[in-house]
């Protein structure tokens, strides 16, 4: 098999596990159990179980990861302590369909974001693709009703999907920007343990605030399924697919989450896919479209 098909079906994999994040993370509102609780236990977790296979290269490393601590830093930020985190909190108040049609602008926001760091040279048709998208986003935040925009009456869940979506965007934009000389596993080691570093205080926040864990059943299977698949998998995949394929062609199999997601949505919690939704991904599946046309 060669590396590119295996990169497709690693990215495909990673889709499949992603969007059953978001119906875990859906479940968990339903059990009540604590967004930043739920994301700091899944790294703590994760973290411990790579350590045995990372830490010799992390000493052999240390001072190339000193050198580089700023870029580490913001990459553990943007995707342990506020994508994730952000997901978790958003699905307690907004629709998994919802979360999984928004992230899949991701794309779109790579190509804006790297064009702003002068990665790669931005397009008109990556223009007006971005635009296009950004519509469809207005359109399910707004849920296609000016008076939503009249009355500042927003969803929190599908601002706070907005912050989670550009945060990713930027994770996967500098893991291209520079070639990292670390292994791909010790990458998401360092990053998950920056990442820790940033989230504690806002777990203890949550504790300090009353939102406990009980220690039962429901966060057990939770738990374990964000540890193992979109926690370790997941990540190891991306950044495999990433390194072979690059995080523009990468970024595109983002839009099978909303396939994924609405589909175990449907099945799962019944939720329904509402007009709103329908123009947003139109607007949004025409933006992913032109913005990926190659300037002629």
């Amino acid at each position: 098999m060669s590396k590119t098909n295996l990169a497709y079906i690693l990215l495909i994999l990673t889709t499949i596990f992603w969007s059953g994040n978001f119906i875990v993370g859906k479940a968990a509102t339903i059990y009540d159990i604590p967004p930043f609780s739920l994301n700091f236990y899944r790294w703590l977790f994760a973290g411990i179980i790579l350590l045995p296979f990372t830490f010799k290269e992390i000493i052999l490393k240390k001072n190339y990861i000193k050198e580089n601590i700023g870029l580490f830093i913001i990459l553990g930020i943007t995707s342990i302590t506020v994508f994730n985190s952000i997901v978790y909190y958003s699905l307690y108040f907004t629709q998994v369909i919802t979360g999984v049609l928004m992230i899949s602008t991701i794309p779109v926001w790579i190509i804006l974001i790297s064009s702003l760091l002068k990665i790669e040279k931005t397009n008109i048709y990556q223009i007006f693709g971005i635009l296009l998208s950004l519509i469809g986003v207005i359109a399910i935040v707004t849920k296609s009703d000016l008076k939503v925009i009249k009355g500042l009456e927003f969803n929190k869940g599908d601002l706070s999907i907005i912050i989670a979506m550009f945060s990713w965007a930027i994770f996967s934009t500098l893991l291209k920007k520079k070639k990292l000389e670390v292994s791909q596993i010790t990458l998401l080691q360092v990053v998950i343990i920056f990442g820790l570093i940033f989230l504690t205080p806002i777990y203890i926040i949550e504790l300090l605030l009353g939102n406990y864990i009980v220690l039962e059943k429901p966060f057990f299977l939770t738990l374990a399924y964000v540890v193992i698949f979109p926690g370790l998998l997941s990540f190891l995949f991306w950044i495999k697919g990433i390194s072979v394929i690059g995080a523009n062609r990468s970024g595109i199999f983002l839009h099978l989450m909303p396939i994924f997601g609405s589909i175990f949505a449907i099945l799962i919690f019944k939720e329904k896919i509402m007009l709103y939704h329908l123009i947003g991904a139109m607007f949004i599946i025409f933006g992913i479209r032109i913005s990926n046309i190659k300037k002629i």
